[in-house]
Parts: C-alpha cells; structure tokens; sequence
C-alpha cells in the first residue's frame, strides 16, 4: 500500500504572539515575520505532491495554508475541530497578566496538564485530545496514499504529536516546542506511523 504523508504545520508568528498574548478561538493577524516564516514553507515544500490542504478556520492558520498554497490547485480545507485548544478567559490577555491573575492555573497549564482546569468557557487538555484526535484519524482516513497538509495551531500540534509519539497527555511539554510556522511530518505506511520531522524550522531565513 502506498505511503500516506502528513505535514502538520503551525500558523506563522502573529500580532499577538510578539504582544505575548493568548489566542486560543480569537485570532490576530500575521506578522511581516510571520509571512515570511509561511513563504518559507511554501518553497520548502514547493515540489512536493500536495493533494489537500487541511486548515483550522482560525482566520491566522487558513491565511498561512493560503501562503503555503501559492498559486497551486491544491484545496484548502477548512476544519473548525483544528482550532487551537479554547482558553476561555484567557484568550486576549496577556501572559503577564494571567500569571498574575491565574499563577497556579498558568503553571498547570504548562507544567501539569492533567491538573490544568479552564477559566470560562476554555477547554482542558482532554476535551482538546477527544476533539482533535479523532478529527486527524478522520482526515488520514480519508486520504489513503495521499500526501496531506494540516496548518493548525501550537497546543493542538503538541497534543497530535503526542498521540503520534505514543505519549501522554501530562508529558507533552517534555518534548521541543512547536514554534510559529515549524513543520512536523509523518509518514504511515501499513497502519504504522514514523515522525520523520518534529518542529522543523530550517526554511526560516
């Protein structure tokens, strides 16, 4: 059977990303640096065989699958179960802030995932495992032999990196971060998946 590849990429730096701010469901736009960072990928993968592009309908990560697209005839698909993990309050607060506000939730966030419980109307670590988890086996299935795109976001990547690596939820911070535009890839081949790239950034210029 014919290998099925994934490139799961996160959107490029945004406005809000350099402010240190929270995301999650709000968006803010792109950066200078963080088309940049897009077109970089763009011609990294420029003479790879894209069938599909799979993007969260956060309006950062279709604008980063669109730059990756370029002028190709390749879809782009808009998913909402790829949005970034929801933070409820948090979202449009800045870090310094919530530390503030939030010290112990802030480092259960990052440090203890099993411990992190939302503010508001946010998700945990678990509901963002069941919502995403089961949406890729979708798109893998959809898709055999394919070679597939996914742009979507940081703690939505750690956690599908971390069902690809056979890891739990609360050591997901043990592994490299998944910086702005990074690229991951998987190749499954009779049911068996290998991570070949884990937050790949040398088309940054």
């Amino acid at each position: 059977m014919k290998q099925t590849i994934i490139y799961l990429v996160r959107h490029g730096q945004t406005e809000w990303n350099l402010e240190k701010r929270m995301q999650g469901h709000k968006n803010s736009p792109l950066t200078n640096l963080g088309i940049t960072q897009a077109n970089g990928l763009y011609n990294k993968l420029f003479e790879e065989t894209i069938d599909v592009i799979y993007s969260s309908e956060s309006k950062r990560a279709c604008d980063t699958a669109e730059i990756i697209k370029g002028n190709r005839i390749i879809p782009i698909i808009v998913n909402k179960e790829l949005r970034e993990i929801n933070m409820g309050d948090w979202e449009g607060m800045k870090q310094s802030d919530i530390i503030s506000k939030y010290p112990e939730i802030w480092n259960h966030f990052w440090n203890d995932p099993l411990l992190y419980t939302p503010t508001g109307l946010g998700e945990s670590y678990q509901k963002l495992q069941d919502r995403v988890i089961p949406e890729v086996k979708n798109i893998i299935n959809s898709n055999q032999g394919k070679t597939i795109i996914i742009v979507t976001h940081r703690i939505t990547l750690k956690v599908i990196m971390a069902h690809f690596n056979n890891q739990e939820i609360q050591n997901i911070w043990d592994t490299a971060d998944i910086e702005p535009a990074s690229l991951c890839k998987i190749c499954i081949e009779n049911g068996i998946s290998k991570i070949l790239l884990f937050g790949d950034t040398s088309h940054y210029k």
